[in-house]
C-alpha cells in the first residue's frame, strides 16, 4: 500500500469517528447534574425499608409497586431495595452511618432518634422538595417532629395512635363489657384469669411495647404533657405521678395480666398470640389496622371479632381523647448520597404514591392528606379517623423523644420494671440521672 493511500484511509477513519462523536451531541447536553454521568447511564438509588414480606405483606407489596412505578417513569434510575425487620434495621442503620455507607433513601423516626444523625451531618435537609409543593401534601404539623433548627430531615409516612385492641368473641363468652375506667379494666383482667384466658398479649423483649403501657399510665395519672415535660427537663422524672405510673405497671404484672414469658417474647410473637385468639387484648398502634380490616391473609372471622377501646381513665384522672402516638416512620435522604437529586425525587414520588395506596390497599393512616369521604373504608378505620379529629393531645413515643443514649436507658429500664428487677423509685431515678446528663 502506498503512503498516499494509507494516509487517505487514516483520514477517512478519523472523519468517521468525528461524525459519530458529532451525532452523540455535546457533552453539556448529556451530563447529569450529579456525578457527571451520561444521561444514558442508569443511576442506582439504594433504598432500605423495614417491611419484610413475611410479617408485613401488604406494606411490602405497596413498596414494591411504588418502586416499579418509579422505575417505569424514570428509565435512567434503578432502585436497589434491601429489606430488614424493625430491630435489624435499626441496628444496621447505626452501623452504616459510622462508615458513611447509609442507603441513599432509608427510614427514620422523628425527634430524638433523628437528632444524632442530623448533628452528625448524615441526613440531608429536605426543605427544598417540601417548599417546591410537597409540603402541601402533608397533614398540618406532621413534618414538625422531623424538623431541627428550621430544617426538615424526614418525610413522615404514617400517623399512628395507640389503643387497646380486644377480641369481642372472648369478651362476650366471658360476659365482659368494654372497660372505661382502670378499675373496670382490672376486673376484666381478673375475670379472664379466673376463666383460664390470658388477658393481655405483650412482647416486651422489644421493650418499646412495654413503654407504651407506661406512657399511658403517665398520661392518665399525670396528664398528657407530664412525660414530655420530664423528658424536656421542664419537670422532674421523679414526679410522684411518674412513680405511680411505674407502680401500676408492676400491679398488672402481679395480677398476671400479661401472657406467660412476656419479657422474653418479641412483639411479633405477642401479635401472633392475639391473632390466634390465645389472648383477649393487645395494646398496639394503628399500624396494625390492616390485620383487623383489609388483610385478606387474616381470616375474616377473626377480623370481624376485633374491636378496640381507648386506654381507660385511672382513679378518675385522665382524658380518653389523649393518645400516645404521632408520626410513624419517615423517609430520609443521605447527605453523602452520590445520587442525591435522584434520591430526593424518589422520596418525593414515594410519599405521594404512599398516601393513597396506604389508605385503599393497606388501611393504615398516612401522614399525607386523604379525603375519607371519597374512599370506601372499613368502619374501624373511620372510627380511628374520628378519634384523631377529637384528639386533645398526642404524646410522641418516649424513646423517640429521647436522645439515643437516654432512649437506651429508658428501654432497658422498661424491661427491668416489667421484670421487677427495678423498683418504681429506681426506675424513675435512672431516667432522671440519664436526662440530667444531656
Amino acid at each position: 500500500m502506498s503512503k498516499k493511500k494509507a494516509l487517505s484511509l487514516l483520514l477517512s477513519a478519523l472523519l468517521f469517528v468525528l461524525v459519530l462523536a458529532g451525532c452523540s451531541g455535546s457533552g453539556d447536553d448529556n451530563e447529569s447534574t450529579e456525578g457527571g454521568k451520561n444521561a444514558g447511564d442508569k443511576k442506582t438509588v439504594k433504598f432500605m425499608h423495614l417491611w419484610p414480606e413475611g410479617s408485613s405483606a401488604q406494606h411490602h407489596k405497596i413498596v414494591s409497586d411504588i418502586v416499579a412505578d418509579f422505575e417505569a417513569e424514570h428509565k435512567d434510575v434503578t432502585v436497589d431495595v434491601e429489606v430488614l425487620s424493625n430491630e435489624q434495621y435499626k441496628d444496621k442503620i447505626k452501623v452504616l452511618s459510622t462508615s458513611n455507607e447509609l442507603p441513599d433513601v432509608g427510614m427514620t423516626w422523628a425527634a430524638g432518634y433523628l437528632a444524632p444523625y442530623v448533628s452528625g451531618n448524615k441526613f440531608a435537609s429536605l426543605n427544598d422538595i417540601l417548599d417546591s409543593g410537597l409540603g402541601n401534601e402533608f397533614v398540618a404539623g406532621t413534618t414538625d417532629a422531623y424538623a431541627i433548627d428550621g430544617q426538615t430531615y424526614g418525610l413522615p409516612l404514617e400517623l399512628n395512635i395507640v389503643s387497646v385492641y380486644y377480641n369481642k368473641k372472648i369478651f362476650d363468652d366471658n360476659g365482659l363489657d368494654v372497660p372505661k375506667t382502670y378499675d373496670e379494666f382490672k376486673e376484666v383482667v381478673k375475670t379472664l384469669k379466673s376463666n383460664g384466658v390470658a388477658p393481655i398479649a405483650l412482647g416486651n423483649k422489644d421493650r418499646w411495647t412495654g413503654s407504651m403501657w407506661y406512657m399511658y399510665f403517665a398520661d392518665r395519672i399525670g396528664g398528657g404533657e407530664l412525660l414530655t415535660k420530664a423528658i424536656n427537663r421542664e419537670e422532674s422524672f421523679e414526679s410522684p405521678a411518674l412513680v405511680q405510673a411505674a407502680e401500676e405497671i408492676q400491679n398488672l404484672v402481679d395480677m398476671d395480666a400479661f401472657v406467660k414469658g412476656f419479657n422474653g417474647l418479641s412483639d411479633e410473637e405477642a401479635k401472633s398470640m392475639f391473632m390466634n385468639e390465645q389472648a383477649a387484648m393487645y395494646l398496639i398502634a394503628t399500624w396494625d389496622l390492616p390485620n383487623y380490616t383489609t388483610n385478606e391473609d387474616v381470616p375474616q372471622s377473626f377480623r370481624d371479632s376485633v374491636g378496640y377501646f381507648p386506654f381507660p381513665t385511672v382513679d378518675g384522672n385522665g382524658d380518653v381523647n389523649s393518645f400516645v402516638g404521632g408520626p410513624g416512620v419517615g423517609l430520609f435522604v443521605s447527605e453523602d448520597s452520590d445520587v442525591k437529586a435522584e434520591a430526593k425525587e424518589f422520596a418525593s414520588f414515594f410519599v405521594k404514591q404512599w398516601g393513597a395506596r396506604a389508605v385503599t390497599d393497606v388501611g393504615v393512616i398516612p401522614a399525607t392528606k386523604v379525603d375519607p369521604n371519597e374512599l370506601d373504608l372499613p368502619q374501624m378505620y373511620e372510627d380511628v379517623l374520628n378519634d384523631l379529629n377529637n384528639a386533645t393531645n398526642l404524646t410522641l413515643y418516649a424513646d423517640v423523644q429521647m436522645s439515643s443514649d437516654t432512649a437506651q436507658v429508658h428501654l432497658d429500664q422498661i424491661q427491668a420494671l416489667f421484670g421487677k428487677d427495678a423498683s418504681p423509685e429506681e426506675f424513675v431515678k435512672a431516667h432522671e440521672e440519664a436526662l440530667s446528663k444531656e
